[in-house]
């Protein structure tokens, strides 16, 4: 039975004790502190707060951030919400309906010092959520020119479950909280005649109705939002009758006599559409009278009200909040650690809080959702929304299929029904990589209809009019050319068809079927995507070094610089350099054409040691460590690499120098290196920071690094318990003396699933020194598709 079966015995008496703590004040994030074996509830370290915030020392950041854009943060909101959740709770201090800063519809920065709404929204969060909902107290101000208010940072807090800021301007406090399908918001206000609450559609516009003194509803223009897990109709009931109300709309005009356009308002009019179609709500308020917004959504009017009265929508806040709190408690506790510092259990267990923001619940078994046709359905199984497997899927999947294999099987359930659905498997962004997952899953042993799934994985692979983009070129060649265009193609251009990066991406994915076809018993299948798998050799070039991009005619394209990023043209959001260690699946073979291990390891250094000089200045190039980028996901594997070359201690050092650096060092202690992109940088330090990491996801195999904690406990899906102890373990003793598994001498730089799965206890004795000779040995490298000489 799986942890998450025996859940609903425990959860009263977690919720009972969630209540308890409520009053508790959140302990913030640590600067520092002692090392420690005592420490506070896993759940109370976390700070949704983190990776809301950049990197702030400029040898970590490059040249970045463009001329009149801000630093990339993590892009991570702190809002309320549950694992895998369908909604969120969010705060929103950037005015999106102005434009995106960065480039990315990110609603929340650290550093912005106002806020100018709320939303109760789903996947999209707070810059395409809707409806924006602020307590305004006095006058207000018709949408775009949202009334903002100055809020106290020192009144932020952010909890699992749990978001609270003191609006300054307006003397009042706002706490959220969410369940499954509702967010709820509790205002408390000052003593006013015109305390007021004010939601609108934003500048997607839409409906809105008063149906009556408590509940508003309405429903987004179509577009964008009907894609969403949540979908684009919504009802809002409120806790107490409302005095006044009346609706609004602006109607926008690009006249430039006019400016943004003209408003409309009325009291008492109950229906309104257009352009930031909202409502007004009035409320005669003492000192801490509370009003309570309680919002769900739905692809219907239907949808939304079941929701809204769903088994666990309650429309008690603190009620809410516990168990919000008990829920995260119950999964945080699945991983115990001990020691480090009290920064380091935080941004952990932070870390871990986002590594859970996707995939999104669509459904739970027995619930109506909306299938991609409009038709009701009631689900059969936890149904989820797709995974970003360009981002997730190198890491976090893995992390799933250690805690919740059980969700891992929903989730694979729920890609290959929208597959039925829509004739191809789900891709998302760039590359292929549905494939880690089912072939990763099914040599850890969770059980699934992979034929089934294959069927689509092939079709993916083999179809010209399917997904994968300049697939009849790439198997004609056994390479994707690039079209040289005019001028300088660093950043900001953006054009290209990304020849290098996406053929080395798919030779990886056809690794991986390759396999898949295997077990099948598909011998030609595995034969042709085993030779596909080899693709990348046809982009290497020797001259240089590197990968680097052709022409249609074959001819390498020159000039060439593979310190220089590129977002599309040959490589895919990042350089040469980064690109270089995308060959997760055969290092060996990579390695090979290098030169052999010397030559590979010399490399590596020189990645990790090359000055960042590049002239276009790309974005999500940050988190730096030489041509190291620890900011995007082409090369976060690059540290782990050193363990195939016979130098792990190399892995050691970086792999602690990069928990150290890259998260949390700021001055606000929230920093990230980029983008979080759904859990996958979160994901990168819960499993380092716990001593490994799976470089290529779709095989059952870890690659031991250098854990910050003296004893961690994972409890595993299976029922069991993989331990991880560092022995004489400090900042200092980063370095692994010797090992052992499960009492026996263990001299492999890496584990596999099946050595753990049953149970295992990982012991590693840590000194101030590398040595030079464990895990060095050819014959205990990790697997490769190219076997070691």
């Amino acid at each position: 039975m799986t942890p998450s079966a025996r859940l609903p015995r425990r959860a009263p008496f977690a919720i009972a004790l969630a209540i308890l703590a409520l009053g508790t004040p959140h302990p913030g994030h640590a600067a520092g502190g002692k090392a420690g074996t005592k420490t506070a509830s896993s759940v109370d370290l976390a700070n949704p707060l983190v990776g809301t915030a950049p990197l702030d020392r400029q040898g970590l950041i490059g040249n970045s951030p463009p001329e009149g854009e801000p630093l990339y943060t993590g892009m991570t909101t702190p809002g309320a919400s549950l694992p895998q959740s369908a909604t969120e709770a969010a705060p929103v201090n950037i005015n999106t309906d102005l434009g995106f800063a960065t480039g990315v519809p990110v609603a929340y920065d650290y550093r912005r010092p106002t806020m100018f709404g709320f939303t109760g929204g789903g996947s999209t969060y707070g810059a395409r959520g809707a409806p924006m909902v602020m307590p305004v107290v006095g006058d207000w101000t018709v949408p775009p020119d949202y009334a903002a208010s100055y809020y106290d940072k020192a009144s932020e807090k952010a909890s699992p479950g749990y978001y609270a800021v003191d609006l300054a301007t307006f003397h009042t406090k706002v706490e959220m909280t969410a369940t499954q399908w509702t967010s709820l918001m509790r205002f408390t206000f000052p003593e006013s005649h015109r305390s007021n609450v004010v939601l609108n559609l934003r500048h997607v516009g839409g409906d809105i109705e008063v149906v009556d003194d408590h509940t508003v509803r309405g429903a987004a223009s179509e577009g964008r939002r009907d894609r969403d897990a949540d979908g684009r109709f919504f009802i809002a009931e409120f806790s107490r009758p409302f005095a006044r109300f009346g609706t609004f709309h602006s109607e926008m005009t690009d006249k430039k006599d006019r400016g943004l356009g003209s408003s409309d308002v009325q009291a008492g009019r109950r229906t309104v559409s257009d352009d930031y179609a909202g409502a007004y709500l009035t409320f005669d308020t003492k000192a801490g009278d509370q009003v309570v917004v309680r919002i769900a959504h739905g692809h219907s009017a239907e949808e939304a009200e079941q929701r809204l009265h769903a088994q666990d929508s309650d429309a008690d806040f603190d009620r809410v909040h516990a168990k919000a709190r008990a829920t995260w408690a119950e999964l945080f506790d699945r991983v115990e650690v001990t020691g480090g510092t009290p920064k380091q259990r935080m941004l952990f267990y932070s870390t871990l809080y986002h590594s859970f923001a996707s995939p999104r619940m669509i459904a739970r078994k027995g619930e109506h959702y909306t299938d991609a046709d409009g038709h009701d359905r009631i689900a059969d199984y936890d149904h989820y929304g797709p995974v970003p497997f360009w981002d997730t899927g190198r890491n976090q999947i893995a992390l799933l299929m250690l805690m919740q294999p059980k969700v891992v099987q929903d989730i694979m359930r729920s890609e290959l029904d929208r597959a039925r659905e829509r004739g191809y498997m789900n891709t998302s962004f760039h590359g292929d990589h549905a494939v880690f997952l089912y072939d990763g899953a099914w040599q850890r042993g969770i059980d699934f209809d992979y034929a089934a799934a294959y069927e689509y994985l092939r079709k993916n692979a083999t179809d010209p009019k399917g997904p994968r983009g300049y697939l009849a070129e790439y198997d004609k060649k056994g390479w994707i050319s690039d079209i040289v265009p005019e001028g300088n193609p660093s950043p900001p251009y953006a054009g290209g068809k990304a020849g290098v990066a996406t053929t080395l991406e798919y030779a990886w994915d056809d690794h991986a079927l390759a396999d898949f076809a295997r077990r099948l018993g598909k011998t030609d299948d595995a034969t042709m995507f085993e030779r596909r798998a080899s693709s990348y050799r046809n982009v290497f070039d020797p001259s240089t070094g590197f990968f680097r991009g052709r022409t249609e005619d074959g001819k390498w394209i020159s000039p060439f610089d593979p310190g220089e990023p590129y977002y599309n043209f040959m490589m895919k959001e990042g350089s040469g350099w980064s690109t270089l260690w995308l060959v997760p699946h055969d290092v060996q073979g990579l390695m090979n054409l290098l030169g052999g291990r010397d030559a590979f390891n010399a490399k590596l250094d020189a990645f990790f040691s090359t000055p960042y000089t590049a002239k276009g200045v790309c974005r999500d190039c940050t988190g730096l460590i030489g041509q190291y980028v620890q900011g995007n996901q082409p090369d976060q594997q690059a540290a782990y690499l050193y363990a195939w070359s016979g130098q792990p201690w190399k892995t050691q050092a970086l792999t602690r120098r990069i928990l150290a650096d890259m998260y949390g060092s700021d001055a606000t202690g929230y920093g990230f290196p980029g983008m979080d992109d759904q859990g996958s940088t979160s994901s990168w330090y819960v499993l380092s920071a716990m001593g490994f990491y799976p470089v290529d996801p779709s095989t059952p195999d870890y690659i031991i690094g250098s854990p910050i904690f003296d004893r961690v406990r994972l409890h595993l899906g299976s029922g069991k318990v993989l331990e991880i102890v560092a022995r004489n373990n400090s900042a200092t003793n980063k370095y692994i003396q010797s090992a052992t598994l499960n009492g026996k001498p263990w001299n492999k730089p890496w584990f596999s699933h099946a050595d753990v799965v049953n149970g295992a206890t990982l012991v590693l004795t840590m000194g101030p020194e590398p040595n030079k000779t464990w895990g060095s040995d050819p014959h205990d490298a990790p697997r490769s598709m190219t076997p070691a000489p």
